[in-house]
């Protein structure tokens, strides 16, 4: 069973040309700083016909590997936290599965531990590169 990150931006307005080229340009940097090529990163959705309040949609499936997932989530939050700058006046939601991510206007979208450098040594030495217990 997998987990994903959810991600989604409403508001009556269509985004502007200037708000569509901000978000490609927060897309393509986050993308070319993510982390591992063999992991799925920050996906941004075509915008869909039938939801014209829906201004930014996305999802990410988050690793297998426990060693990989803490900075996975860290980078693709730090993505989304991007997105929301890049697009304030709209109503984010951001989840893991049924979980929320909260916002917090100085730090962003981010989670307790995230970053934690000593949780994420922990589960690169419980695991091996393949996402197997040791």
């Amino acid at each position: 069973m997998s987990v994903s990150l959810y991600y989604t931006a409403h508001r009556a307005t269509p985004l502007t040309e200037a708000e569509s080229a901000s978000v490609r340009r927060v897309v393509a940097a986050r993308t070319a700083t993510f982390p591992y090529d063999d992991e799925e990163g920050l996906y941004v959705y075509d915008q869909a016909e039938d939801e014209p309040r829906e201004v930014i949609a996305g999802s990410t499936k988050m690793p297998f590997d426990p060693a990989r997932l803490l900075p996975v989530t860290a980078h693709l939050l730090d993505s989304v936290s991007a997105l929301r700058r890049a697009v304030p006046d709209a109503e984010w939601r951001v989840h893991l599965d049924d979980l929320d991510v909260p916002w917090d206007e100085a730090e962003g979208y981010s989670l307790p531990g995230i970053r934690d450098a000593d949780l994420i040594a922990d589960l690169a030495a419980a695991h091996d590169g393949d996402g197997t217990a040791v």
